[in-house]
C-alpha cells in the first residue's frame, strides 16, 4: 500500500497498542461459512438470547439452512440475486440474513421506519423481489404497499409471537393480538409464504461457489442525509476482511465467555458487523433487544451479565443520565464501543461517573465495512481521538481544495485504502467514480493526524459552514453549547445569510428543570468561540430530530428552518 501521509508511512504502527500488528493476516472466508463452522464447533452451546428465548449454536446452523435450502428450490435465489430484509433485531433477521448469503443471495438491507416510498426506491433500484419481514401491522403494511406496487413480487412473513419465549408468547397473544396482521387474508396473501412453513420443509442446500472478492454479499444503502440514497456494495471479502480486523484489534474481546448486546440494529451496518457477524463467527453469545428502551436495556445486562455494548452516543448519554438508577445495571460491562456518531467530552465525562467500562470510540462508513479507526479496547486511548486505523488499513489526509496530501497534525480529508472497502455504488458509476481518488476512498470527513497516528475528526465537508470566507465547523460549536450545564443535546447547521454568505444556527433541547436565554448562551460561547464561530441564531426545541440508531440528524433541521425562511418571507 502507499504512503499513509506525506510525513511519514504509516505512524500508527509502532504505536499500537500491545499485541496487535498492522499486517496481520487477514481471513477472508465468507461470513457464512464462518458462522456456520462456529456452529458446528460447539452445536450446545447458547447463539442467540432473545428477551429471554434462546437459540442455540446448534439450532442456528439448522434454520440457516432449512432456509437457504427453501430460497434456493422455491424462488430460485443464487448469485445476483438480491433478497430485502425488513426485520427489527430478533432471531428471524439472524437466520434470514446467513440463509440468503449461503444461497448465494446478496443481502439488502431495510430500515423498518423508512416510508413507503423510500423502502420503494431502494427495493427497486436493488431489484429485490423477494421481501422478508414480520407480520407485525407497522412492518406487514408496508410490505403489502411494496408489493401492490410491484416492487416486489414475494414476501416470506415470519410469526413475531415465534420469537418469543413462552409466557411471552402466550401474554402477547392475550394482550396484543391487536398488533398483529393477518397475512393470509391480505391483498397480497397470493404471494405470502410463511417463514415458518419454509423451515420445516427442511430442504437441502446445493453448492454454491463464491469468488470472495467480486462477489456481492451485502448492497448496504447509505443514510441518504443528501441526495438518494446508494447501494454501497460490500463484497464478502470485504465484509470478512473489516471482521478479521476488528478481531485482530479486539485481543480476544470477541471470545467466549463474552457477551455481545446488539440494541442497536442488525440492518445497520454497524450492528451489522459488531453485534452480529463478529461474535458470532467466533461463537459468542449475542444477547438482543427489538429497539432501544432504557429499562429494558438495564434489565438485560443485569439477567444476561453481558461485558461488550456496542453503542451510539445518544445510547451512552441515556444511561449516563440515569445515574444511580443505571448503575447497579452497568458492573458487568467491561467495554462500550462508541460509534455512528462523534463522542462528545461531555458524554465521555457523564459516563465516567456512572460506568466503570472502559469508552472507546470508533469511526467508519458504510462504504468501508464499515470500520476504518478505533481506540483500543483493552487500554485507554489518547482522549477525544477516534484511535488508530485498523490492522491492514491505510489512512491519509489531504487538502479539501488542492486534494495534496497534508503533513501530520494538519487538517484535510479523511480518505481510506484497506481490504474492507467496497467495490461501488450499485448501477450508479458517476458516484462511483466521485467517491474514489487514486484508489482511495473519500469519506467526506475532515481530521487530522498526529505523530503517534491518532486520528482526530474535526466535521464532515457537507456540514462545513463558509463563513465570510471562513471555514466554520458545526462540531467545534456544538461541542462548546454541551459544556453549558443547561444544555442537554444541540445541532448546528448552516443557512443563508445575506452579509456573511452562510452563518451557523443552533438548535438546542435543554435539561429538564432548566432555563436559559439566548443571549446567555452567546455571553457563555463567547468565552470559547471567535465572532466567526457564534451562532446569529438560537432555536430551543423539546425534542431533536435523530435517525433511527440515535444519530443527531441535521437534514430534517435544514428542511425545518427553509419552511420558517419561506413563511416569514410570506406577506402577511
Amino acid at each position: 500500500m502507499e504512503e499513509a501521509t506525506a510525513a511519514s508511512p504509516r505512524p500508527w504502527v509502532e504505536r499500537y497498542p500491545p499485541g496487535i500488528s498492522w499486517d496481520v493476516p487477514i481471513n477472508l472466508t465468507p461470513v457464512h461459512e464462518q458462522v456456520l463452522a462456529a456452529c458446528a464447533r460447539n452445536p450446545d452451546a447458547d447463539a442467540l438470547d432473545f428477551l429471554g428465548k434462546k437459540t442455540r449454536f446448534g439450532e442456528l446452523a439448522h434454520m440457516i439452512n432449512a432456509l437457504a435450502g427453501a430460497l434456493q428450490s422455491q424462488f430460485g435465489v443464487k448469485k445476483g440475486v438480491r433478497v430485502a430484509l425488513m426485520l427489527p433485531n430478533t432471531p428471524f433477521y439472524v437466520v434470514a440474513y446467513y440463509a440468503v448469503l449461503r444461497a448465494g443471495g446478496t443481502v439488502v438491507n431495510c430500515n423498518p421506519l423508512y416510508t413507503v416510498h423510500e423502502l420503494g426506491h431502494i427495493v427497486g433500484n436493488a431489484g429485490a423481489d423477494l421481501l422478508v419481514t414480520l407480520d407485525l401491522k407497522q412492518l406487514f403494511e408496508k410490505a403489502e404497499a411494496l408489493t401492490e406496487a410491484g416492487h416486489v413480487r414475494h414476501l416470506i412473513v415470519c410469526h413475531f409471537p415465534d420469537a418469543l419465549p413462552a409466557l411471552k408468547k402466550l401474554l402477547f397473544r392475550l394482550v396484543k393480538s391487536k398488533d398483529l396482521a393477518r397475512p393470509e387474508q391480505s391483498r397480497v396473501a397470493a404471494k405470502v409464504v410463511r417463514f415458518d412453513h419454509l423451515l420445516r420443509r427442511n430442504l437441502t442446500p446445493g453448492p454454491v461457489s463464491i469468488d470472495a472478492e467480486h462477489d456481492v454479499a451485502v448492497q448496504q444503502y447509505t443514510g441518504g442525509t443528501t441526495g438518494i440514497p446508494k447501494g454501497a456494495m460490500l463484497s464478502h471479502a470485504n465484509i470478512a476482511a473489516n471482521m478479521s480486523q476488528i478481531d485482530a484489534w479486539g485481543c480476544g474481546l470477541f471470545y467466549p465467555p463474552s457477551r455481545v448486546v446488539a440494541v442497536l440494529p442488525f440492518f445497520h451496518i454497524f450492528a451489522m458487523t459488531v453485534c452480529m457477524n463478529v461474535p458470532l463467527c467466533n461463537g459468542t453469545q449475542v444477547v438482543m433487544l427489538p429497539r432501544f428502551e432504557l429499562k429494558a436495556l438495564l434489565d438485560l445486562l443485569t439477567r444476561t451479565g453481558a461485558n461488550v455494548l456496542p453503542a451510539v452516543p445518544t445510547l451512552i448519554q441515556a444511561l449516563a443520565k440515569a445515574g444511580e438508577r443505571a448503575a447497579p445495571h452497568l458492573t458487568s460491562l467491561e467495554v462500550v464501543v462508541s460509534g455512528g456518531a462523534p463522542l462528545a467530552d461531555e458524554v465521555r465525562a457523564a459516563w465516567g461517573k456512572v460506568g466503570k467500562a472502559l469508552l472507546a470510540e470508533g469511526y467508519g462508513l458504510t462504504e468501508a465495512s464499515p470500520v476504518v479507526c478505533c481506540a483500543a479496547l483493552r487500554v485507554p486511548s489518547k482522549p477525544m481521538s477516534i484511535g488508530q486505523p485498523l490492522p491492514a488499513t491505510d489512512v491519509r489526509f489531504v487538502d479539501i481544495d488542492t486534494g495534496e496530501v497534508v503533513p501530520l497534525g494538519q487538517r484535510g480529508e479523511l480518505q481510506v485504502k484497506g481490504p474492507q472497502v467496497m467495490l461501488g455504488y450499485y448501477d450508479n458509476p458517476e458516484a462511483t467514480r466521485d467517491v474514489f481518488t487514486d484508489g482511495w476512498l473519500r469519506t467526506g470527513d475532515v481530521g487530522l493526524m498526529d505523530e503517534d497516528g491518532y486520528v482526530f475528526l474535526v466535521d464532515r465537508i457537507k456540514d462545513l459552514i463558509i463563513c465570510s470566507g471562513f471555514n466554520v465547523y458545526p462540531r467545534t460549536i456544538e461541542e462548546a453549547l454541551l459544556r453549558h450545564p443547561a444544555v442537554e443535546e444541540c445541532n448546528v447547521i448552516g443557512v443563508p445569510d445575506a452579509y456573511r454568505g452562510e452563518a451557523p444556527v443552533a438548535f438546542v433541547k435543554l435539561r429538564s428543570g432548566t432555563t436559559v436565554t439566548e443571549h446567555e448562551l452567546k455571553k457563555f460561547l463567547a468565552e470559547t468561540l471567535n465572532k466567526i464561530e457564534l451562532p446569529k441564531e438560537f432555536i430551543f426545541k423539546d425534542q431533536l430530530p435523530k435517525t433511527l440508531i440515535g444519530k443527531l440528524s441535521k437534514k430534517e433541521l435544514r428542511e425545518e428552518y427553509r419552511t420558517r425562511a419561506t413563511s416569514s418571507d410570506e406577506p402577511a
